[in-house]
Order: C-alpha cells, then structure tokens, then sequence
C-alpha cells in the first residue's frame, strides 16, 4: 500500500512506501527527481509516518536546498551537451545543429524537439561504443534500447540486451563511454564483484574517474526539464 502526505509550509510532498521486510522508518530523497519517499514497515500507521516526517523537516529541507535547480529550456538558456553547457539560440530553418558553444534551434522551439535530438545523438554515440567494446571482449550483445530512466544509467538482461539512459548524452563522451563499457562488461560477468570491476578495468582503466563524475553530476542531467 502506499500513499502521499505533505509536511510543512511551504509543503513537502512525500511519497509514502510500505515494505513487509522494513523494520524501521527510513526517509529518502531522490537526488535524480528531487521526490522524497518514507518506507515504512506493514503495520505502521500514517499518523506515525507524519509524525517521523515532521520530525525530520528540517533535514529534509537541507537536502532540497543542496539540489540542482531545474532547468527549464528556453531561448537564451542553456543545455548540457557532451559534458559543455551549450546556449539555446533561436536560428531560421526547421533544424537543430551545434555551432560552438551554441545549439541552434529552427522552427517552433520546443523541449519536445529538443529532447529528440538529444535522443538521436545519444542513439548516434552508444552505439558505436557498444560495438567497440563488445568486440574488445569477444562477447556479442543483442539489442540496445534508449530510456529516460532514474535510478540508474544503464543495464545489461541475461539476454545480452543493454539499456541505457539518453541523458548519457549530455555528459562528457568519456563518462558515456564509462557507462558503455560497464554495462558490455556485464555480458562477462552478470554481478559486481571484483572479477566484474576487472573486466571494466580492462576495457577502461582510469574508469573511476568517470564513475566519480557521475556521482557528483548525475543530478544536474536529470534536473534539466524537457516538457516545459
């Protein structure tokens, strides 16, 4: 069962999570989306997960503070792009192209068009390096799908089948090529352990760098709104 509750002035939406195997009352706050969710145990009652809530409103509004603003994307603003925050210009023609440190927008602008050429350049970009990985290993992949996902950049199924996040895109093309040769080294070694991290080591061995990167950054490429 789950649910919504909303503390404070102004209020906090805080999404409500009941799990049996929960012992405790654990509050978080999605770095990627900015939501907040209290899991807590079957039998608990709301009132209590108000109650904890509340107790915890100051912490809370301390972590809301710390995250990225998000960025809506208007003409005159800017869009994170291969790891370079690129101003958006309006231009004529119907076209998207980068010229710079600008990306030109022709026609109606839009964050719906924006957003598909972010997805074409991503589709454009993974790809290859997919395939250049794949063959560094000697293990082929199946299919390769594109998602806005949240909690994490990308994944590899038993089935040689990789998903990965378009947002990709706008980080630095090494970061991408991070997440490229993670998720092909999973098609050696469908686990994290110290054998998994080799693998990934061998394909790219200044790969931390990059895994830091995205845990410092990572927010800022989710807090970019495109349907506005």
């Amino acid at each position: 069962m789950s649910g919504t509750i909303f503390i404070g002035s102004p209020p906090i939406e805080v999404r409500i999570k009941r799990n049996p195997r929960a012992k405790r009352f654990t509050l978080r706050l999605s770095r990627t989306d900015g939501k907040a969710t209290l899991t807590l145990p079957t039998r608990a009652s709301i009132s209590e997960a108000e109650g904890f809530a509340l107790r915890q409103e100051g912490w809370l509004r301390a972590q809301i503070s710390k995250l990225p603003d998000r960025a809506v994307l208007l003409d005159g603003g800017s869009l994170p792009f291969r790891g370079v925050d690129l101003k958006i210009a309006a231009t004529t023609g119907r076209s998207i192209r980068v010229e710079g440190n600008k990306i030109l927008v022709g026609g109606k602008h839009s964050g719906a068009r924006l957003q598909a050429f972010v997805k074409t350049e991503a589709r454009n970009t993974l790809y290859p390096a997919v395939e250049k990985y794949a063959a560094q290993l000697g293990r082929p992949f199946n299919r390769i799908t594109l998602r806005d996902t949240r909690s994490r950049w990308g994944s590899c199924s038993a089935e040689g089948n990789l998903m990965f996040s378009w947002r990709l895109v706008m980080a630095p093309p090494v970061v991408l090529d991070y997440v490229a040769a993670h998720e092909v080294a999973h098609l050696a070694e469908m686990n994290h352990s110290s054998a998994f991290w080799d693998v990934v080591g061998t394909l790219m061995p200044d790969y931390q760098n990059h895994r830091n990167w995205l845990r410092e950054h990572g927010a800022k490429l989710h807090a970019v709104n495109f349907t506005t």
